[in-house]
């Protein structure tokens, strides 16, 4: 039976920890030069909408790197762009691919694809989640931390997509997870309550960020407009001032607290020119590792393991 990861509800924590230790083995290798040629024979098709570096390189190169061959495809170069259905789409390309990665603006899409695939898709990023960056995200924080239990995690700017995907993880690994941003700029009120997390005490809300960042080991921070916001930017930069992750605001935070980002960064807004250069910042060890955490998703749900 095939298996989605759409997001990260979809993975019980048995499922993390597979995945933790498979990216970790299938990383130790590589830089061992052993070439792991799973995926022999094998392709993967990528649906971007939106444009992408970190996402689109992991991925094509992680399917490189398993033997197989990605198809990036442009919907613009697809009957999609003429009104075929999304269901009509999947059912054809099931019959010439092994998994789907999309990454698309509407959740729904996402989901409509597959309910019609009969191969596995991936969400490589929509408006409402982004789960494999996440899963990227704590390896690395394992990597720096040696786990993640006992681990205060920081979400500090806008309640997006990474965040929503945050919430989730938090949800189904009980993660320490604090999510600071402004009023009116949260995380929605149904992504909350699908995850649980209203009822976790260990998931918070606030809209203090000097207070959320008090003692946390992890800092993350995002664009403070995000793709298809991007007209918005101007009137949140005042909204969002005090949510700039700079040297006062990590002065609260642990001496040795990793700082993350997702990339690409918009230097001197949601995170100043000083931090992205601190010794703690592991913003290229996330960028890595989503190419090995990608060998470990498209390796499970290809071969079902």
């Amino acid at each position: 039976m095939k298996k989605d990861l759409l997001s990260l509800l979809d993975l019980e924590k048995e499922d993390f920890e597979i995945l933790f230790k498979r990216a970790g083995q299938l990383k130790e290798r590589y830089a061992k030069g052993i070439l792991d040629k799973l995926l022999t024979g094998k392709t993967l098709g990528l649906i971007f909408d939106k444009k992408s570096t970190r996402t689109r390189v992991a991925f094509e190169t992680a399917m490189i790197q398993l033997g197989g061959h990605p198809i990036y495809i442009s919907t613009q170069d697809t009957q999609i762009s003429r009104n075929e259905p999304a269901k009509d789409t999947a059912r054809v390309l099931s019959r010439y691919m092994d998994c789907l990665a999309m990454r698309t603006f509407d959740h729904s899409l996402v989901e409509e694809f597959a309910e019609a695939s009969t191969i596995p898709v991936i969400n490589a990023l929509t408006d409402s989640f982004h789960p494999c960056q996440i899963l990227s995200d704590l390896m690395t924080i394992i990597e720096h931390k040696g786990g993640y239990e006992g681990v205060k995690i920081v979400w500090v700017g806008d309640g997006n997509n990474v965040a929503n995907s945050w919430v989730n993880a938090a949800a189904v690994l009980d993660l320490d997870l604090t999510v600071a941003c402004p009023d009116g700029y949260g995380i929605d009120p149904d992504i909350i309550k699908a995850a649980s997390a209203d009822k976790n005490p260990r998931i918070r809300f606030t809209h203090d960020p000097k207070e959320a960042v008090r003692h946390a080991d992890v800092v993350y921070t995002d664009v403070w407009a995000s793709m298809g916001n991007e007209a918005e930017l101007s009137g949140r930069i005042k909204v969002f001032q005090d949510f700039q992750v700079n040297k006062a605001l990590l002065s609260l935070a642990k001496k040795d607290a990793l700082v993350m980002h997702c990339l690409p960064a918009h230097r001197g807004e949601e995170i100043s020119e000083e931090v992205l250069e601190d010794k703690n910042a592991v913003f290229w060890d996330q960028a890595e590792n989503k190419r090995h955490m990608h060998k470990a998703i498209l390796e499970k749900l290809i071969l079902k393991n």
